[in-house]
Parts: C-alpha cells; sequence; structure tokens
C-alpha cells in the first residue's frame, strides 16, 4: 500500500495564482496524497476557487481561518490535522514538477532518509529566471551556514518531528528546518540535484522576502534570539548565509 502525503498549502489572497499551485498537486504522477488549503482568511475570492476543486476531488481540503494570522500559523493549522506519513509544503503561488513526490517518495524507499528536498526553479511570468542548487546532504552544523532548504520541495517524515511548529517570525522556515535537524545528529537529509519545483518571484525578479535587508535582520535574529548562539559563532555563520544568498539570485 503506498504511503499516504499530506500537502499543506497556505493561501491569502492568492486568486490570481493558487489554480496553478493545485493543478501542479493533481498532476503529480504519485496519487497518494492529502491536499490541505487553509485560507488565512483572504478578502479576495480564493476560497471560492478552492471550494471548486473540493467538490470535484476528496483529496482537497478547504480550512477557512477567520482571522488572518500569517502563514506560519496557517500551515501550524494544517500540521495540526495532516494524517500523512510524509508532510510536504507548497505555498499557493509556487508549483510542482508532475514527478516531484514519485521521485522523493522512491528516495524515502531506498534510503534511510528523514528530510528530502530538491533544488528548484525562480521564476515569473516572462519565464524561467535561474535555478537554485543544492547540495547532495545536508545536516544541522551545514544548514546553520544558510538555508539550503527550499520550502517548497521538501517532505520529511512526519512521525519522528510530529511535534515541530513553525514560530512567527521572519524566515520560519529556516528556523523549522533548523528545529527538526537540531533533534538529533541522527536527523539525515538528502538533496535532488534534479529541479522539482517552482518558485515565483515578482515581476522584477524579487519578492517581499528577498528585501537583503528585512532578512539579514531575520536571520541574524533566528542565531542570536532563537538558537541563542554566541556572537563570534554568529558572525561566521552569517557571513556563509550572506554567501549563499547571492548565489541563490545568480
Amino acid at each position: 500500500m503506498q504511503q499516504l502525503v499530506s500537502i499543506i498549502m497556505p493561501a491569502y489572497k492568492a486568486a490570481k495564482t493558487i489554480s496553478d499551485s493545485i493543478e501542479s498537486v493533481l498532476a503529480q504522477t504519485y496519487q497518494n496524497f492529502e491536499l490541505i488549503v487553509i485560507d488565512d482568511c483572504s478578502p479576495d475570492n480564493t476560497r471560492d476557487i478552492v471550494n471548486q476543486y473540493v467538490s470535484l476531488d476528496n483529496r482537497v481540503k478547504l480550512i477557512s481561518k477567520e482571522n488572518n494570522q500569517g502563514v506560519a500559523a496557517a500551515r501550524n493549522t494544517g500540521l495540526d490535522i495532516v494524517t500523512g506519513d510524509y508532510v510536504a509544503f507548497l505555498d499557493s503561488d509556487d508549483k510542482w514538477d508532475t514527478k516531484k513526490l514519485e521521485k522523493q517518495i522512491q528516495v524515502f524507499k531506498n534510503q534511510d532518509v528523514d528530510v528530502i528536498f530538491s533544488s528548484y526553479y525562480r521564476f515569473n511570468s516572462t519565464g524561467i529566471k535561474n535555478l537554485v542548487s543544492v547540495p547532495l546532504a545536508v545536516d544541522y552544523s551545514q544548514l546553520l551556514k544558510g538555508n539550503c532548504i527550499g520550502n517548497l520541495t521538501a517532505i520529511y517524515k512526519f512521525d519522528r518531528f510530529s511535534s515541530v511548529r513553525q514560530k512567527k517570525i521572519g524566515h520560519e522556515d529556516y528556523l523549522f528546518w533548523l528545529e527538526i535537524f537540531s533533534n538529533s545528529p541522527a536527523v539525515k537529509g538528502i538533496g535532488i540535484q534534479e529541479p522539482l519545483a517552482f518558485y515565483r518571484v515578482s515581476e522584477d525578479g524579487s519578492n517581499v522576502s528577498a528585501n537583503k535587508l528585512e532578512a539579514a535582520k531575520w536571520t541574524w535574529n533566528i542565531y542570536r534570539k532563537h538558537l541563542n548562539i554566541g556572537l563570534t559563532k554568529s558572525i561566521f555563520y552569517f557571513i556563509c548565509y550572506a554567501m549563499k544568498a547571492v548565489t541563490k539570485r545568480v
């Protein structure tokens, strides 16, 4: 029997893009999944669009929040109700390659691994902007030097990390993966070199999280406040992070 993948999709004012995101999930060659869309009190017709899919496919579920609480809270709402063996994330403006889940599940079957992620493309309406490549493997010490795990590409064993939740901070996904890998030195992450996802950026090639100064503050805050890393080591990790951040946009 195929193992179930729970896909969590937070959505806010996503009427223009969410159909593409949902269609990329429904088109997966690995079909044993549940797609949980959490609408974060969108003022547009995001919910109406999702409800159309709910009526057509019982694997699609919609959770509507009464108040806007942000992307971390939306993902946590999904994590509270998942029923799958594995959990994956996909935002409502990004997309997956059709074989994304199939290839990752195959790696789970063949190797003893906890987290799998992949390379991905950055794109907008004009086409693909660039490729973001990933290492073949990652551990906690490597992850401290910069987030090489694109949230839209990752999938992990839920039962091992079922208590881990995202915090309402900048770079919430980065801290989430750091907390997962800090669970034990034995936590193993593997990177698939083939790009299996598409990360949408704005028409000028940027997006909200790409504000360099803001992103730098978020990263420093994670090192110093949330992980309580000393000043010298924080400076070292921050320099490594800055170098990786540049390569993502080259």
